[in-house]
């Protein structure tokens, strides 16, 4: 689990694709401290498992569904990345609760300055919409951000200057993909609700049934 609080912003150094998976190398400093190998350092908003690591950098297996769901598939070397380790019990949950585990990906649509503050307008699928809530949480490549507004369409989120500087979040263009993660508790509350409305088999036992088989 993760808080969403990046850490440092890392550097990609190194990426192999095969036909639908990817081993990165990335290049980095505190997330390092203290790391072993299995591990696991959100990348982007990912949760991805240490399988090589030195002094400098750490690698990383992507298997084909990360590929799929998030923008991982993207980069490239050079590209910068947020970085975050797994919480630890005793460390204060300055963000929110954040699996790691991408429900797909929004578009970069504007950036709109309004004094210290800079809003983000991020377009995304209604699938995904429907989890996202004014004043709620969301995940954006990682980031804990509070959600300011939603309609059917896009949300937006106000960042501090803070988060302009310790994450890459300013660094895209408008267009590009982010990684999105909701709030997990809607999901849990939708499955709960809908989970007795699910459609039963019809039975195959009717009267016609009962007849032929000498019942009646």
């Amino acid at each position: 689990m993760f808080t969403g609080l990046v850490e440092e912003i890392g550097r990609i150094e190194g990426i192999a694709k095969s036909a639908k998976s990817a081993k990165i190398t990335i290049k980095a400093k505190i997330v390092l401290e203290g790391v072993k190998l299995g591990d696991s350092i959100c990348t982007n908003g990912v949760c991805l498992t240490v399988t090589e690591f030195d002094s400098e950098k750490f690698t990383v297996d992507v298997m084909a569904e990360s590929m799929r769901r998030s923008n991982l598939k993207n980069l490239k070397k050079g590209d910068e990345v947020n970085l975050e380790r797994a919480l630890k019990v005793s460390d204060r949950l300055g963000g929110h609760i954040v699996s790691g585990h991408i429900d797909g990906t929004g578009k970069i649509e504007a950036y709109e300055k309004e004094d210290n503050a800079v809003w983000i307008t991020v377009s995304a699928a209604p699938e995904l919409l429907k989890y996202i809530i004014e004043k709620g949480s969301i995940a954006i490549d990682g980031v804990s951000l509070t959600v300011a507004c939603v309609d059917d369409e896009k949300f937006k989120v106000s960042i501090i200057p803070h988060t302009k500087d310790a994450t890459t979040l300013l660094r895209k263009q408008p267009g590009q993909e982010v990684n999105l993660e909701c709030d997990m508790i809607g999901k849990y509350i939708e499955k709960l609700m809908n989970f007795g409305s699910r459609p039963t088999s019809k039975s195959s036992i009717d009267m016609d049934f009962l007849a032929r088989n000498g019942f009646l």
